[in-house]
């Protein structure tokens, strides 16, 4: 018999891959959601639970007769009032013990690429407390690090749009970024073999430079890269530390120590990104 599986965060960009590739191998699926409007991104899903991840007296019974818990919840900027520990840490914490309560068999959380080494970043700092609370745990636990989604590799494509792309310091650190699609089929093969942490990325690995002409070349423009100095990244990340407050400077300070080192994840998949390019241009000039 199949397990039945509990996805937070199932509304997001991971989460919404996650239930397809789940019901597509048949499982049992029960999604986590805020708000009622949002059941009309699902066609095939076994029940519905409307609560809000940080209020604890809410989840009850959110886990009930549940198998695994996949957990996707975080936020990349802090509104709402919500900080990083509110929804990353406390909100995840507050499912865990639902899940313990429950006797669920595995929790499997997506944190990111390096956050065990860089939690002392705002944006990893709740993440990476809650893989320790995970860890320290009774349940099994799966911890999925992927490295840059394809998405995420938009921002080289918005800049190559105006013609020219600008990197800091030579361009040639390395990533392989990963499609939604691929990193959900990973996720759940790891559940499947009790794999307990793993680094996921996808199948290509780029330099910054060869990410940059990737995107040029999706837009027909010639190859225009300017290499700022890296003493620009790490003043910039000294100022807003210093004068801005963690919801400004929290995924901006992510971004900029990214740039600045190898992120390289165990290679994944079959989506490329050049295609992913492509479709996002031809997606860009309709609209």
């Amino acid at each position: 018999m199949k397990k039945k599986v509990l996805v937070a965060g199932a509304s997001g960009y991971l989460g919404q891959y996650l239930v397809k590739e789940l019901k597509r191998r048949n499982y049992w699926v029960r999604v986590l959601i805020r708000r009622e409007n949002q059941k009309t991104l699902f066609k095939a899903v076994d029940d519905f639970y409307i609560a809000e991840i940080t209020d604890p007296t809410a989840l009850k019974g959110v886990a009930q007769d549940i198998d695994w818990v996949i957990s996707t919840v975080g936020i990349t900027r802090q509104k709402e009032g919500m900080t990083y520990m509110d929804v990353d840490y406390q909100g995840n914490t507050n499912l865990l013990k639902e899940a313990l309560e429950d006797g669920v068999q595995t929790f499997q959380y997506i944190s990111a690429i390096h956050g065990d080494t860089l939690r002392h970043l705002k944006i990893f700092e709740a993440k990476e407390k809650f893989v320790d609370t995970l860890k320290a745990s009774k349940i099994q636990h799966s911890i999925i690090r992927p490295n840059g989604f394809f998405s995420d590799m938009g921002d080289f494509l918005k800049m190559a749009q105006s013609g020219r792309v600008y990197l800091f310091g030579r361009g040639d650190y390395k990533l392989n970024p990963i499609h939604g699609k691929d990193l959900a089929k990973v996720c759940i093969d790891n559940l499947e073999n009790d794999v307990p942490e793993e680094t996921v990325g996808g199948p290509d690995i780029f330099t910054h430079n060869q990410l940059a002409e990737l995107a040029l070349s999706a837009w027909r423009k010639p190859i225009k890269i300017s290499h700022l100095p890296d003493w620009i990244r790490r003043f910039t990340i000294w100022v807003l530390r210093t004068f801005t407050s963690s919801k400004t400077y929290g995924p901006i300070e992510f971004f900029l120590t990214a740039m600045a080192s190898d992120n390289i994840a165990n290679l994944h998949g079959t989506h490329r990104l050049a295609d992913y390019y492509e479709t996002e241009v031809q997606k860009i000039s309709i609209s």
